[in-house]
This record gives structure tokens, sequence and C-alpha cells, in this order.
């Protein structure tokens, strides 16, 4: 009886090993139905740069109104609001332009990209510096407890929990 048994087991098991492949979409172009589904990379970027941009100016207003500033430092907030402002998207190199360049080619394109990111840094935190010089000491506690996350945390929003 025991010598049946496995054989009997094994077999389900290949079945149902074979059943769940089964049961597997086929392969080929993905559904255009949905929404979304037929926007081109380009067209998903600038739609998540227009979410982005709208979360931001949310955050903003929020941020604004917990400050309480007062008229004078009106200006002020709204240089470090144009500043902080998200630019355009930059363009992405295609694949295959990129695979076309030798390799100190490639190097001199991803610095040159890692140079234009910086740049835009260092233009944020001049202006971040700049505006919160200007706040009260009240004000600065405000701005440090509502603009602060920790690094883990950041990383956290890209790659979903841990």
């Amino acid at each position: 009886m025991r010598k049946q048994f496995k054989p009997a087991v094994l077999a389900t098991l290949l079945a149902t090993s074979a059943l769940a492949v089964l049961a597997q979409p086929a392969g080929g172009p993905p559904p255009q139905d949905g929404p979304g589904m037929q926007q081109s990379e380009p067209e998903q970027r600038a739609h998540r740069h227009e979410r982005m941009k709208a979360h931001m100016a949310k955050r903003a207003a929020e941020l604004k109104a917990d400050l309480k500033l007062t008229p004078e430092q009106e200006s002020s907030w709204n240089a470090y609001l144009a500043t902080m402002k998200p630019s355009a998207p930059p363009a992405r190199p295609k694949r295959e332009d990129i695979a076309k360049l030798s390799t100190p080619e490639r190097l001199d394109k991803m610095r040159e990209m890692r140079q234009q990111r910086e740049a835009e840094f260092d233009k944020r935190d001049a202006a971040t510096r700049s505006f919160y010089a200007g706040l009260s000491p009240e004000q600065q506690k405000t701005f440090d407890a509502r603009t602060a996350r920790p690094m883990h945390e950041e990383g956290r929003r890209h790659h979903g929990p841990r």
C-alpha cells in the first residue's frame, strides 16, 4: 500500500503543476482596454510628473499654513516655491543610442546627466537655506518637523514596504 501511495501523490502533484501552467495567460501583446494601457513611456512619465506637481502643490499649501508666514515673508516664500517647482522631466536617451556609444562615451553621458541633477539640487539647496534663514525660530522648528524624512523611509517610498 505504501509503495502505491508515493506514485499517486507524485502523479497528483504533476497534474496540479500542469494545470497551474495551463492556467497562466498566454503570451502576446498586453490588453489595450484598460485606462492608460496605450500610453507610451514619455506619456507615462509626463503623467507621473503632473501627479508629482499636484502632490507638491498640496504639500506646499499645508506647509505655508503651518508656518503662519508674515506678509514680509511672502516674497521669500514665493521665491522659494518658484525654485522648488519641479522642472520638466529630462529627456532620457534611447537605449539604441546608448548602445552605440563606447564605454568611455557612456560614462561621459552618465557624468553629464549626474552633473545636471547635482546643479538642480544645488539650486534648491541654496533656495531652502535662504528661505530658512528668514524664518523665526518657531517657524524653523515647524519647517524642520514638516520637511524632515529619515533616509530609510525615503527609500521605502520607491521600493515598497519592507
